[in-house]
């Protein structure tokens, strides 16, 4: 093995020691997983199909045959969280992957360029700040209709600014360091000195970032399906089954109860998942606490 391979593995057996090391990544990763595993699994398997209506089983109680419950239309509870979890975490993974992919480029050609490009940029982010992604999916599915895909597009938007304003402001204060200097002393370009130099620096930042916005985005997700700009019936999904057992609370609270959790459990991993990795990889914050 050769000794760059050797020193990339000993990093990576650090960063992983130290991250579990870390309570707060330690059960924040340990309740992402299960969610994570909850929607795989239910790809190739739930305890019923969440398609079919079986009337006849609608609003049972908690109980060994439905461990918790039917709704409203025989459905059991258990299967259509696991179905939804997997549609949460597709819009919210995806709506991140917009507002990195688009949001990254755009804050790091801000720092680059600086200037009335720079101010024309963040101008631009405060106007998208000024539509949150409710709004923007309210306008958006007044064009296109409600459905997913719109929802994950309204999210992705709200997004961009977000991860801009974290790349420009890590990519200010790398562009005045010696390092880049002498790079662009040696003849790079601010393209090439961004790729080789200022996201291996910020990516840090961008990943707990990310982690932020995903929990963002699930709670998002669910909010939009709540007033019926998300996922579409059949589709399950966590925000939808809260809508629907709201006129149900006083003789079916588990109908809340159980997608709520499931919210609030995904919420909690993903943020203090987050909260772990800036601990590991920013030890000047873990020593200030």
């Amino acid at each position: 093995m050769s000794d760059a391979a050797t020193t990339s593995t000993e990093t990576a057996a650090g960063f992983v020691a130290k991250a579990f090391s870390s309570r707060s990544f330690v059960i924040g990763f340990a309740i992402t997983a299960v969610v994570a595993l909850m929607a795989l699994v239910s790809f190739f398997w739930v305890p019923y199909d969440v398609t079919v209506l079986p009337v006849a089983d609608r609003m049972k109680p908690p109980s060994a045959t439905h461990l918790l419950g039917t709704d409203h239309f025989g459905r059991d509870i258990l299967s259509m969280i696991m179905v939804g979890s997997r549609n949460s975490i597709a819009v919210a993974l995806v709506a991140v992957g917009i507002g990195m992919g688009l949001g990254v480029p755009l804050g790091c050609w801000a720092a680059a360029r600086g200037g009335w490009v720079d101010e024309v940029l963040m101008r631009f982010n405060d106007l998208v700040f000024a539509f949150p992604a409710l709004l923007s999916a309210i306008m958006i599915t007044a064009i296109f209709g409600p459905g997913a895909i719109n929802a994950i597009i309204a999210i992705g938007i709200f997004n961009v600014p977000v991860f801009a304003r974290v790349a420009r402001a890590g990519a200010l204060a790398l562009w005045p360091r010696e390092f880049i200097l002498a790079a662009r002393a040696a003849g790079k370009g601010p393209a090439l000195i961004t790729v080789e130099h200022i996201l291996p620096n910020i990516a840090s930042a961008l990943l707990v970032q990310g982690t932020i916005q995903f929990a963002l985005g699930v709670l998002a997700e669910a909010g939009l399906s709540y007033v019926g700009l998300g996922a579409q019936p059949p589709m399950p999904s966590w925000g939808r089954m809260l809508f629907d057992a709201q006129t149900r609370m006083m003789v079916a609270p588990y109908l809340a109860i159980f997608p709520g959790m499931a919210i609030v459990a995904t919420v909690l991993g993903l943020n203090l998942l987050g909260d772990g990795l800036s601990d590991v990889l920013d030890p000047k914050l873990r020593r200030q606490r």
